[in-house]
């Protein structure tokens, strides 16, 4: 539910859907593709090659000296490993798998919950959960927040696993308590999920139904009454987030002794209907789409993620990751195109900023790449990247992407200064 300002008085409120639909189990996809992260070393980018044979569960590594790796979600022969590099220039290695008969499992993984095993097998478990804050000597975390409100408009998949899959999620608190030793665990969800929330064992915190509030920077100030500085994470305020969904995979890992190889993803098609379905991590969209009943043409948009914070992808052939919460495809006259035409001062995204940030003049420095100037002088570093400023904007200009760009960018900068003390 959308309500739109009139000339300007009212600010315009997004509501999240908060009635996750049932889910379609989808059968194992032919072939699967998964992202390997290319080491930082410089190394080469996968040991793997073409005609080896994988096991569902287990762990392919970047290379034989990296920390890197993916779970295989389906058992098989890779078929390529070939180079694939994401809007922002991160480069992977993509491991593509052509599906056998039936699963034949690894057993590799240990059943005893500790920050080892972690970090071992849950890097990339179904909604990306990072263990590594705690194993990092500088941070000091006390607190995990599960959330289970989804962080975008119409996305279902993590309501629907606080709906339905509260025991699993139970299992969860108790392992994440084993192993990272954290002194307080809560969990987030609207209203209409408490009755389930109560049954997990964690601190229980309702939610608004109001976007942007599932956001973690909003969860921090709103809920446990922290601000998180510019420029920090809320791991530097010692508070780490992992969605319901990360919650359940490892509670499920430890009581079945198995790896969560699949991932719920809410499908929106052209019509705005959802369909949440149930698949393996690395299945292409196109599968994913077919079985949905979604068609695709020529300049339609096809979004990974949700409309307000979703990323536009160029193809059906990639595959969904473990962070992959929402596919959103969206009818090219239905589309909201973005366009060059230049800020007119209306004020409309510094109205809807939930952090007051001067959004007007600040993406007047990102789009000449003064990225140093919008952050020191702009508040870039800031911003919660919720989108509503893209929302907002009446001249089209993609404001969010260009905010996400220049930290990326800044990020890059520094990395390249530290690196050269």
């Amino acid at each position: 539910m959308i309500k739109r300002s009139f000339l300007g008085f009212v600010t315009p409120k997004l509501k999240h859907n908060i009635v996750p639909g049932p889910v379609q189990e989808l059968p194992v996809p032919s072939k699967v593709t998964l992202l390997l992260k290319e080491p930082q070393n410089g190394g080469n980018a996968s040991s793997l090659k073409a005609g080896d044979t994988v096991r569902t569960g287990q762990r392919l590594f970047a290379s034989p000296d990296s920390a890197e790796y993916v779970i295989s979600s389906v058992t098989g022969t890779i078929s390529d490993v070939a180079p694939y590099m994401d809007s922002y220039g991160r480069k992977y290695a993509a491991v593509t798998i052509e599906t056998g008969g039936q699963d034949d499992w690894e057993d590799e993984f240990n059943k005893e919950p500790s920050l080892d095993t972690a970090l071992k097998f849950f890097e990339y478990a179904p909604g990306n959960p990072s263990f590594r804050p705690f194993a990092d000597p500088e941070k000091t975390i006390r607190t995990i927040v599960i959330n289970g409100m989804d962080q975008d408009l119409l996305i279902t998949a993590n309501q629907y696993v606080v709906q339905n899959e509260a025991a699993d999620i139970k299992e969860g608190v108790k392992a994440l308590e084993k192993i990272t030793g954290a002194d307080r665990i809560v969990i987030t969800v609207p209203e209409n999920l408490v009755q389930q929330a109560n049954t997990t064992g964690a601190e229980l915190k309702t939610l608004s139904t109001t976007y942007p509030d599932s956001l973690p920077h909003m969860i921090m100030k709103n809920m446990l009454g922290q601000v998180v500085s510019a420029g920090d994470t809320p791991e530097d305020t010692g508070v780490v987030f992992i969605n319901a969904e990360a919650a359940s995979a490892i509670g499920a890992a430890f009581e079945t002794g198995r790896l969560r190889v699949t991932k719920i993803v809410t499908v929106v098609g052209k019509d705005g209907n959802t369909t949440n379905i149930r698949t393996r991590i690395g299945t292409p969209l196109r599968d994913i789409l077919q079985a949905c009943n979604v068609s695709i043409n020529e300049r339609d948009r096809l979004i990974l993620g949700g409309p307000m914070r979703g990323t536009a992808t160029y193809s059906e052939d990639l595959a969904i990751g473990p962070d992959t919460d929402g596919i959103v495809v969206q009818d090219e006259a239905n589309s909201s195109q973005v366009t060059d035409y230049p800020c007119i001062n209306c004020g409309e995204c510094v109205r809807i900023c939930p952090v007051k940030i001067p959004v007007n003049m600040l993406v007047r420095f990102l789009e000449a790449r003064l990225y140093e100037d919008a952050a020191s002088m702009y508040d870039m570093e800031c911003c919660i990247e919720c989108g509503l400023c893209s929302y907002a904007c009446i001249s089209r200009i993609p404001i969010f992407q260009y905010i996400k760009l220049g930290k990326y960018e800044l990020s890059l900068t520094e990395t390249a200064e530290a690196a050269n003390e």
